[in-house]
C-alpha cells in the first residue's frame, strides 16, 4: 500500500555560514542559519518519508538542542528516515520537492542534488524530482531574507498481515 508525506523547510540567510541545499554545497555570499548545516532541502525530504511512514518530525528525532547534530550534515537525517521505510519491509516509491529562493540561482546544481538525495535513500536518480521557483520578490524569500523548501514522499509499505499487531 502506498503512503504519502509531506514535509516542509525554512531557513533565515545569514552571512557567516557554507549554503548547502541538496547536499551540495554551492558557492553563495549566504549560508542558511540551524544547529546541523542547515540544508532545508533534505530537511523537507526527511520529514517528507517520516510523515510518509507515520513516523515523528525531524527536529523529534534530531533536536537542535542535542550537541552531536551540530553542523552535522542533514544526509545523517535522510539517511534514517529511509532507514526507517526498510525496518518497515517498505520502499521508497519517489520523491518530489521544490525549493524557493531569490538567489542563487539552483538549476546548475539539481542534477548533482538528484543524485545526492537518491543516494542517501538508496534509490535511482529518476525517482527523484527537484525543482526550483522564486517567491516573486514577495515575503522573506522575496527579500533574500530566506530559503524555503517542500517535499512529498511516495512510500511503499506491505500491508499488515491478518492478526499482525504493528
Amino acid at each position: 500500500m502506498v503512503h504519502v508525506g509531506i514535509g516542509y523547510d525554512v531557513h533565515a540567510l545569514v552571512e557567516g555560514r557554507r549554503l548547502f541545499l541538496g547536499g551540495v554545497e554551492i558557492p553563495h555570499t549566504h549560508g542558511l542559519e540551524g544547529h546541523s548545516d542547515a540544508d532545508a532541502l533534505l530537511h523537507a525530504i526527511t520529514d517528507a518519508v517520516l510523515g510518509a511512514v507515520g513516523e515523528v518530525d525531524i527536529g523529534h528525532l534530531f533536536p537542535n538542542t542535542e550537541p552531536a547534530w551540530r553542523d552535522a550534515p542533514s544526509r545523517i537525517f535522510l539517511e534514517e528516515a529511509a532507514r526507517r521505510v526498510t525496518a518497515r519491509g517498505g520502499r521508497i516509491v519517489n520523491i518530489d520537492a521544490s525549493l524557493v529562493a531569490e538567489s542563487p540561482k539552483i538549476f546548475p546544481h539539481i542534477a548533482q542534488m538528484k543524485e545526492r538525495i537518491a543516494s542517501a535513500l538508496g534509490i535511482h536518480p529518476g525517482k527523484v524530482g527537484v525543482k526550483a521557483t522564486t517567491n516573486e520578490r514577495m515575503g522573506f524569500v522575496g527579500r533574500r531574507e530566506g530559503i524555503a523548501a517542500m517535499a512529498v514522499a511516495a512510500v511503499d509499505i506491505p500491508e499488515a498481515m491478518p492478526g499482525a499487531t504493528h
